[in-house]
Order: C-alpha cells, then structure tokens, then sequence
C-alpha cells in the first residue's frame, strides 16, 4: 500500500552523500534499482538522477514493520529513507561515487510500488529501441539517459549566460507562421477562424530574426524550436531545437570571433575541454579538393588525391571517358590495408555504387612492392609508377580511385573515406576537431526546377569580388556563408545577408523570380528593408547534434527527451493519429477516402 511522505523533507540526492557525512542522519528519495534479501539483512541500491548509493536495512536497526516492508521491495518500487551514513562494511564499490559509503536505515516509507518493468532499467540497454520509445518514460530512467539530458540543459545554460553577457537579446518569435518558399516541406496547421487556410510552422526563425534586426535590437538570441517535415536519419527530427543569433553592424569575422569563444567557454564549462583558438578555417573548394566534402571530419588524415593529369593520356576507358566528359579521377590511400581480402573490396565498390560510383578501382601494394590492381592492364608501368607515387603509397596501402563528374567524385571519395576510418577504427570520440568551412558556392544548379536555387536561402551575400559574377557566370559566385564543423558534422552554419535593394534584386533575378514573384513570397521583408536596414548577419546551431557529438552519441534521440522515430511517428504518444469528426467540421477539412484506407 503506497505512503505519503508525512512531513518527511529530502535533505540530499543520492549521490550527493559523500564521506564526510559519516555519522549523520539523511533523508533520502529515490527507485529501487534492485533489493537482495540475506534474511536478517537487506541490501537495497537506491537510485535517482544523481546516482546510486547502498541501503541496509537490518532487523533491529528498523523495527520490525519497517524491515518487513524492506523484504518486499522490488526493482522501480519508489521509496523514502531515513538513515545513518556509515562506511561501508563490505568492499568499496570503485564503480559507485558513493561506493565508501553505506545507509543504514531506521525508517523506510514505500511511496508507489512498481509492476515488472518491461526491459531492465540500466546503462546502454540492449533492448531494441522501438520497445524502448514505446516506453520512454521509463527509457528516461536509464543513467546515461539522464546525464545525457543534464548535459543538454547545461549547455541551454551556459549558451544563455554567454550571449546575454555579450550583450544579445533573448527575444521569442511566432511558431504559427506563413508557408516560406525555397526550403524544405512545411508541417501546415489548418485556421479554424479563417477556413481553408493555413499557418506553417517555422523551419527556421530566418526572416523574423532579420525583420528584428530592421527593428533596431542589434543583438537577436533564442534557443528556437523549428519544424521540417522531410526524410529522418540517425541525426535528423521533424522538430529541433535551434541556438538561433543575428547580429548587426558586422561582417563574417564578427560572427566567426563571437562564436569562437562561445564555443571555447561552453566546451570548457561543460566538458572541461578546451578549444584552441582560433579555429581552423578552410574554404569550401579546398574541403571539397582534399576530404571530398563540405564537412570534413579532421580526425583522420587519408586526404583525396588528384591524379587527372597523371592519368590523362593513359588507356584505361574509365579513367579516360570521366577526363573527357570534364570530370576527374581521384584517389584514396587507405594506409596499411594493402592486404584486404577482395570480399572486402568487393564490399567497398558496392559501398561507393550507394553513392552514385559505376564501380571503384583499385591498387593493392603488397609488402614486397608489388601491385595488385583492378586496371593496371590498361597502363604502362610508368603510369603505374607516378601514378604510386602521386597517391604517396607505400608497401602494405591500399590506394582506392573513383573516375567520374566531380560532383559524384567528391560525393563517393568523401563517404569512402569515413567507411574505412570505422573500419580502421580512426575515429576518436573524445577528440574535438573544429573548422570553419567558407566561401560556399552561392547557388546551385536544380535539375528538377531548371533553374538556379540558393545553396543557403535567397538573402545571403555575395563575396563583393563576384557580384559581376552573378549574370554572366552565376554558378561561380562565392557566398559570404560560413559552417562551423565538428569532427565531420555540420553543427551550425550562417551568412552575412543582403541588405542592399539592388544586390537583392539582382539575386531574385538569378533565381529566375520576376519583381512580382519575390514580393509575393517575401514582400513584407522587402518592404522592411525600405525602412533603412543595418548590415547584418547570424548564425544557427543545430542544439541537439552539438549535445549529440558532446555526449558522444551516435543518435540525437540519446539526447532528446521524447523523440520521433524514422516515419516521424511518436511510439509512446501514438502520434501522429486520427481526430474527431467535429474537429476535422471546425476546420472545414475533408479526409481522402484513399487516406482512411491505408
């Protein structure tokens, strides 16, 4: 039968008990994480989001009633407890922070008594994950659960304290918004008072936080919640949570130093680890050249080597055909791998075809000097031999070629390269390697829409050195963009914004939107802008990766407190699901008859 507290106040958490208070009286709260009764004494390991530490319940130290209660506890039983801290009699537990330490107990209140939960509650369960979303109010009860989301709202904190010492503004935009052009799919909420409209939830604060900027408040922060409903991966949600920032009266170099040193206090408050200033910066034509992709994980070297020129006038039609359709052939060495069963290789092209490869040549250098490769018949053993010599192999290297438009050269070549570091076992969570990434191409090209589309959204800058770029040779123009990466994930990423009328108009034009399209779609922006707009420029973290990467998890889920699986569909909630007919009348909607058939 379940007790109240009855006046009892909780004087610590469980972990909060340490050696020093040996001899005085606690009152403690907590789960049974599991009981061991020895007949004259039970044993019992009380848990809370601090921790654990041992209860002992012995027959005389309690009375009677009190020890027979402590017999029937089971795992997750809820439980109040008023002891004595004393050393612990047995062995130290080394694994525990409390392991010096015992509690024995004179009073013993059972507050909710539990039924068997359906998976064990403890450290990286192995229980498949759907059951364990299913249930996630007790998945949340695991310790590395729970440290994970202590660590998450440690970071909120100290982001919080940060900016707002920097003089930002801490400033809530609208979550019912219009439908925005030029991104990803909106999730829509119907308007009962206006039939047969629609809001949109925002994928980004991106307009407000400039209109906010017109509005003179110089220094925009929020930690934004935002909404797109597009395909999931292991480090993707249909809501997130953003550390959204603009500021005004700056250029890229404000934005990049204020972010350094955000970075800098938040990975030392939170980890203890310090970030060397300043932070490595690379353009985006340099990442693409030498990791094969615009968010390089720099832990690792194995760097993409150009060989086009060497192989150039060689015979091998793979190698010749991407040459003269105006792509190129580049390789990877993967060190030491020389002697990789073909199973294995076999493997790799398979791996590189997912990627948009025809296939994956190779040279194997054997440990006496000899090769072993998927091509060398096509070549001259001079080829062969620059060839060795420009990939900078070795005896025991496993050199990896991909021939192709460079597009799906940097696209097979950069996932490549992070397949073999799992495989090499390369990759070190505990190391941090930042880098800015700049210069982004400002537009790329849409086979789909056969037109331009903005690689970032229609109102960033251009490099002033390309603007003439923009109607003779658009495809060229750099952006003022920027990305702060970490260990091969897109963290956060920003631009400076157009604030001149004329620059504007020009870049709507290269996105083929006549006057009337743009003001359309973003008229109450323009309109602003005529009100004398200060130069400006932001930045957006992606809150849930960076706590994913500082946790040192393979999933956001491991670092949000509720959240959706690969069809974007809640378990435990049942959500999305079925409404009343009444509401579905109040909003003047109508369900497709082939909807309710599914």
């Amino acid at each position: 039968m379940a007790e109240t507290m009855k006046g009892l106040h909780r004087t610590h958490r469980c972990a909060e008990v340490t050696k020093t208070e040996i001899g005085s009286e606690v009152t403690l709260m907590g789960w049974v994480q599991k009981s061991r009764n020895k007949g004259g004494i039970v044993f019992v390991d009380l848990r809370d989001r601090s921790g654990m530490i041992q209860l002992i319940f012995e027959d005389g130290s309690i009375d009677h009633e009190g020890f027979e209660k402590a017999g029937k506890l089971r795992s997750e039983f809820v439980i109040a407890v008023v002891g004595t801290v004393e050393a612990r009699s047995g062995a130290v537990n080394t694994n525990l922070a409390t392991g010096e330490i015992e509690i024995r107990a004179r009073q013993l209140r059972i507050l909710s008594e539990a039924e068997t939960p359906p998976f064990p509650i403890e450290e990286d369960s192995k229980t498949r994950e759907e059951v364990r979303l299913k249930y996630r109010y007790l998945d949340l009860r695991r310790p590395d659960l729970q440290r994970n989301l202590m660590l998450r709202s440690k970071v909120a904190t100290v982001t919080r304290s940060f900016f707002a010492n920097e003089g930002f503004l801490e400033i809530e935009t609208p979550t019912l918004c219009n439908s925005t052009p030029e991104g990803a799919r909106d999730y829509l909420v119907p308007s009962r008072v206006h039939p047969g409209e629609f809001y949109a939830l925002p994928q980004s604060p991106q307009i407000l936080k400039q209109l906010l900027m017109c509005s003179g408040y110089d220094r925009y922060f929020q930690i934004a919640r935002c909404y797109r409903d597009e395909d999931l991966r292991a480090d993707r949600q249909p809501e997130f949570t953003q550390i959204d920032m603009e500021l005004s009266f700056v250029d890229v170099d404000d934005v990049i130093d204020v972010n350094e040193r955000f970075l800098a206090k938040l990975f030392k408050e939170v980890l203890d680890v310090d970030v060397q200033l300043p932070i490595q910066r690379m353009t985006w034509q340099e990442a693409m050249d030498r990791f094969g992709s615009d968010k390089p994980d720099l832990r690792f070297g194995m760097e993409l080597h150009d060989v086009t020129d060497v192989v150039k006038d060689c015979e091998f039609a793979v190698f010749k055909g991407a040459i003269e359709n105006g792509g190129s052939v580049r390789g990877i060495n993967a060190r030491g791998q020389g002697a990789m069963p073909r199973k294995k290789i076999d493997k790799l092209v398979s791996f590189a075809k997912d990627y948009g490869a025809k296939g994956l040549a190779y040279i194997a250098i054997h440990e006496d000097g000899s090769l072993k490769s998927s091509f060398s018949k096509f070549m001259t053993e001079e080829e062969m031999k620059a060839l060795v010599e420009t990939m900078e192999g070795e005896p025991g290297d496993l050199l990896l070629f991909a021939a192709d438009k460079n597009k799906v050269v940097y696209s097979v070549l950069g996932a490549l390269r992070l397949e073999l570091a799992k495989q090499m076992e390369l990759l070190n969570k505990d190391e941090f390697r930042f880098v800015w990434i700049t210069e982004f191409p400002l537009l790329e090209w849409s086979e789909e829409e056969n037109r331009f589309t903005a690689m970032h959204h229609p109102f960033t800058m251009l490099m002033e050195e390309d603007i003439d770029l923009l109607e003779t040779d658009p495809g060229k123009v750099r952006a003022k963009a920027y990305d702060i990466v970490l260990n091969g994930n897109e963290i956060g990423g920003g631009s400076v914004r157009i604030h001149q009328d004329d620059i504007q108009e020009r870049m709507f034009e290269a996105l083929g939107f006549t006057k009337e399209e743009a003001h359309e779609k973003f008229g109450f922006l323009l309109n602003a802008f005529k009100y004398g707009v200060p130069p400006h420029a932001g930045l957006a973290y992606g809150l849930d990766r960076l706590v994913m990467l500082m946790a040192k998890r393979d999933s956001i889920r491991d670092v949000i407190a509720f959240p959706k699986v690969k069809d974007a569909s809640d378990l435990m909630l049942e959500a999305p699901g079925p409404v009343a007919q009444k509401q579905l009348d109040e909003l003047a909607l109508i369900i497709d008859s082939k909807c309710s058939e599914q």
